[in-house]
């Protein structure tokens, strides 16, 4: 039996998804791309925004099509929107067989197996399980970097923002299983690892009773093979001097922080329920600035937040004009059932809501075209990551890119390299947010 995956929404989620499939593999399942090919479909789904919901909705309606023209035996709706809408999942799509729900994917190949038997049954469990752990996991990434989820859930509760409904509260995985977990990884030749979780930067408070993300840090880098590691949703108000210290000295960790601070006029903040104040933030970025002069900085923002005036915009407008991130992505402001902003007065029009967030891109392409001229005459150790069709130019990543969310530098060279390959590259030019560049040689 071949079986299709569909993987939708973040990271984590895919982190989950190649848990599942090596758990399926492991009960000897085989695996196509081809829609036309595939017995059975596994639809990994997402709800975190509005548009995330819709494209899982739509990707379940999608495979039920081909359950009613038979060609599938089983449909199966595994991750966030079947955790959080299992019983109209199932009133609506009646051709989705069984639903996995966030903390029982470990059940993965039983509920398969269930369903090919004709008995198929639902599989959860509470969210305050310890988080799934599986090391024999199938990379979809290439291979040559992976995503290490230190923890699961949250403890945060934005008032915009569903996640602790469907995983629960702030749980880590133990540093020995992830230590073991890397080691796998780098054996089978993974260079790169990118470490996530809903917030890293609390990474070991349930479990040491302190916040252990440096010291996890030290015993990755201590791993032979491994070459980066990339640190993404780190919330600002969680870092500490000793993390900073850790970014700084240890010449594996990529001098890259993705701190998601949302929005900084003070009252959208507090409406949101963030930690932060805007004086806070600009604390905190002018000290890591200051610290690591070469770090890269990500963030992302929320336009047309409830109640977001055009005071408050205007406020953000001029923050995002002065700090200069080097990466930023804008989302508009998505209404979530069952979240406390959901239910606030003075909800934005869409319209403003998009008509904000491309200002602020706008904005922020400029200075994204800026920081890559002021690229031009460096020297930087690339990661290879492709080959462009007929051409001698290779598609590779530098340390402050990560992979699928960044840019890319071109590199025009006649030699035979290989992905995952790290090479020295003379940058020669830029093209927006993109890099070109050739090989160095000293």
């Amino acid at each position: 039996m071949k079986i299709l995956f569909v993987s939708l929404g973040c990271d984590k989620n895919l982190a989950d998804t190649e848990m599942m499939l090596g758990m399926l593999r492991d009960r000897g399942y085989s695996f196509t791309d081809d829609e036309e090919e595939a017995e059975a479909v596994v639809v990994n789904t997402c709800c975190f925004i509005g548009d995330a919901k819709e494209e899982s909705i739509h990707a379940l309606l999608e495979m039920a099509e081909r359950k009613d023209s038979g060609q599938l035996k089983a449909l199966i709706a595994a991750g966030c929107l079947a955790q959080r809408y299992r019983e109209e999942i199932q009133e609506e799509i009646p051709q989705v067989d069984a639903i996995v729900g966030t903390m029982a994917i470990e059940d993965i190949a039983d509920a398969l197996e269930e369903t090919l038997d004709g008995n198929p049954k639902n599989h959860y469990r509470g969210l305050d399980v310890a988080p799934p752990a599986y090391r024999n996991r199938i990379l979809t990434t290439g291979g040559h970097y992976a995503y290490l989820k230190i923890a699961e859930g949250c403890n945060k509760r934005c008032t915009y923002c569903i996640i602790p409904r469907v995983r629960g509260d702030y749980r880590s995985i133990p540093m020995e299983e992830l230590e073991a977990q890397a080691e796998i990884l780098a054996a089978r030749g993974v260079r790169e690892l990118i470490l996530v979780a809903q917030e890293t930067t609390l990474y070991g408070v349930d479990l040491y009773g302190e916040k252990r993300l440096p010291g996890l840090l030290r015993r990755l880098a201590r791993i032979s093979g491994i070459y980066w590691i990339r640190l993404l949703y780190c919330y600002p108000e969680e870092l500490t001097e000793e993390l900073v210290e850790t970014i700084a000295a240890e010449p594996k960790v990529c001098h890259y922080l993705d701190i998601p601070i949302q929005h900084a006029s003070d009252s959208v903040l507090r409406r949101m329920g963030r930690r932060t104040t805007q004086e806070e933030l600009r604390r905190q970025i002018k000290g890591l600035r200051e610290r690591i002069p070469d770090i890269c900085l990500r963030t992302t923002l929320i336009s047309g937040f409830p109640g977001e005036t055009q005071e408050d915009f205007e406020e953000l407008y001029r923050f995002v004009n002065e700090m200069e991130f080097d990466r930023l992505g804008v989302f508009p402001y998505s209404q979530e059932e069952d979240t406390v902003a959901a239910d606030m007065p003075d909800q934005i029009e869409e319209a403003v809501k998009e008509a904000r967030r491309d200002e602020l891109m706008e904005l922020q392409q400029a200075v994204a075209c800026d920081r890559a001229q002021d690229m031009i005459g460096k020297v930087m150790n690339v990661m290879v990551e492709g080959k462009v069709a007929e051409e001698d130019v290779y598609v590779t990543r530098t340390y402050r890119d990560a992979p699928n969310v960044d840019g890319y530098l071109f590199l025009n060279t006649t030699a035979n390299l290989m992905t995952g390959d790290f090479v020295k590259a003379l940058v020669t030019d830029s093209n927006e947010y993109d890099l070109i560049g050739e090989v160095y040689h000293e």
